[in-house]
């Protein structure tokens, strides 16, 4: 056996017998191969082979939902309508169709390693809670675990954008200039985490711990005062409670909004022609 694998080596051509021998061959890790730097013909770098430079044309959008459909379409064209009619969003692609690129920010409160104890041992994931907000009444909170950093971080961004709520403003005081504080006192708890927050005067500033001043300075709130009770180090807990206290600014209907709405049909059934021809176009595609 010996011999013969010594004469299989000695009857190749040179550039597999260094293949054969483990060196910079064909299918080697260094500059091997004629596929550029990586990993020989299958070259993970800069090559042409599995490297980071995918196609362009697999990025673009495909809309599977209606509202999605609608958006892609410029049917719909703000977040107000998407809100007035209390329609799902699920996917992401629809805030940022809304958003030119670098409007909406995002920020990384906090990621931290979550364990499963399992029979082999124990199983390490990553959990990351994102913030995203556009510094003018909008303001999301999402929350994912993965095995790696960056895939928890992308998905959290993901269910942020998801998450996306209006914030409403108000005034202390006079109504003189633009809304700057919160309208009334509004509770958020989750937990046990509580955290309220009140109208301030107009100068006054964010007085809250670090986790809900991201917050709140996402949202676009200039003013307020925060009380907080409970377990507020558990940063999860805290920053969920300051997020569903701003959402609940549009929950209380105070006398400016007492005049009566005149609700139009949903954009599903104004757009339900549309919608059809839309959805025949795809079904088309996918039998072709």
């Amino acid at each position: 056996m010996a011999d013969t694998a010594a004469a299989a080596v000695a009857a190749a051509p040179a550039d597999q017998a260094g293949a054969s021998r483990g060196t910079f061959g064909d299918r080697g890790r260094g500059r091997g191969g004629d596929r550029g730097r990586g990993r020989g013909d299958r070259g993970r770098g800069r090559g042409r082979g599995r490297g980071r430079g995918g196609d362009k044309d697999s990025k673009d959008w495909i809309p599977v939902t209606k509202l999605g459909r609608l958006v892609k379409d410029d049917i719909i064209k703000s977040l107000e309508d998407i809100y007035l009619f209390s329609l799902p969003i699920k996917e992401s692609q629809i805030i940022d169709k809304f958003y030119p690129e670098g409007a909406l920010k995002d920020e990384v409160l906090k990621i931290m390693p979550v364990q499963k104890q399992t029979q082999a041992g124990q199983r390490t994931r990553f959990k990351a809670i994102v913030a995203v907000g556009d510094n003018n009444g909008h303001v999301g909170l999402g929350v994912k675990c993965s095995k790696e950093v960056a895939t928890a971080i992308r998905g959290a961004i993901i269910l942020a954008k998801l998450s996306l709520v209006p914030v409403r403003f108000g005034y202390w005081g006079n109504k003189l200039g633009k809304p700057h504080t919160v309208p009334m006192k509004v509770t958020g708890k989750c937990g046990s985490s509580m955290m309220r927050l009140i109208p301030a005067p107009r100068g006054t500033g964010l007085v809250a711990a670090l986790v809900p001043k991201k917050l709140l300075h996402m949202a676009g709130i200039e003013d307020v005062y925060t009380c907080s009770r409970g377990s507020t180090s558990t940063l999860s807990n805290f920053a969920m409670a300051t997020f569903i206290a701003m959402m609940r600014t549009y929950s209380y209907l105070s006398p400016d909004l007492w005049m009566e709405t005149k609700f139009t049909s949903p954009p599903y059934d104004q757009h339900s022609e549309h919608l059809r021809k839309t959805h025949n176009k795809k079904v088309e595609a996918t039998s072709a």
